[in-house]
């Protein structure tokens, strides 16, 4: 199986990248199963049904959030409705509405397994991510009830994510990083066949302050004074994200590599 992840999309940049790119990436990688993180798709905070839309017109999937998952009150009602958008899976029990984990299944009849996890380390705490992602992998086991699994790790400490990567080595297709905005160059294969990025990076301007135009950023840094609201970056997307390509019969990796299209950073295609 053929799957790609493609990290935060911030505001209109972001979502017209992503547009402009996945559907040719689609059709030149062949994939079967594309996730977007899309909590910073609506304004550079959060998400609604009409931003999601236009994500899902551009090819995804299914979309993860993070910790701006209810930035937009809407979203909160949007996704009872909507079983292709995911939140942390970690809320304590009842909290949250929607789900932080679900099987989609392809035209073909296999079954993909995605879920969301919000990390601990330097963000606002949920319930224990590690445990909270074994009962999804236990209740749900790759090459048995899943053919894939793609876990999607929001946070913000390189050493939990890759904690978490290890931790799920050789029970997941892929665990990969959101929430720095900053693409990690550690694309790789675990040891039991587990794909790995610390983080996917961002779909959105990088001629900004992780997808934020810079003058209110750089003000907040040198006067320790808020002078106004963060914007997203409005310049040209790069699309940043991972390719992976699974074995049949077992799921795991076969193959791990980044991928980045359009924008200021260097392009990354793998190749067909």
């Amino acid at each position: 199986m053929r799957l790609a992840f493609f990290g935060d999309v911030v505001g209109k940049s972001g979502r017209d990248g992503l547009a402009a790119h996945l559907p040719g990436l689609r059709k030149r990688l062949k994939l079967d199963f594309v996730v977007v993180n899309a909590e910073n798709a609506a304004g550079g905070f959060g998400i609604t049904e009409r931003t999601a839309a236009e994500l899902f017109d551009a090819g995804a999937d299914v979309l993860t959030l993070g910790n701006h998952a209810w930035d937009q009150a809407e979203a909160l009602t949007y996704i009872e409705r909507e079983p292709r958008l995911l939140r942390p899976v970690n809320y304590p029990e009842g909290a949250a509405p929607g789900r932080g984990a679900s099987l989609y299944a392809l035209p073909d009849g296999r079954q993909v397994l995605v879920m969301n996890v919000l990390l601990r380390l330097f963000m606002q705490p949920l319930e224990d991510p590690f445990a909270a992602v074994d009962r999804q992998l236990a209740a749900c086991p790759l090459g048995q009830a899943a053919d894939a699994v793609i876990v999607d790790m929001h946070g913000e400490a390189t050493s939990e994510k890759m904690a978490l990567g290890h931790y799920c080595d050789g029970r997941a297709s892929l665990v990969v990083g959101t929430h720095t905005h900053v693409p990690t160059a550690d694309a790789m294969i675990l040891n039991e066949g587990t794909a790995y990025m610390t983080d996917a990076g961002m779909c959105g301007d990088y001629d900004s302050v992780i997808g934020m135009d810079k003058a209110e950023p750089i003000s907040r840094f040198v006067t320790h004074m808020r002078g106004g609201r963060f914007t997203p970056a409005s310049g040209e997307a790069t699309v940043s994200g991972v390719f992976i390509e699974t074995d049949s019969r077992t799921g795991l990796a076969l193959r791990c590599e980044p991928v980045r299209a359009g924008g200021r950073l260097s392009a990354a295609l793998p190749a067909v």
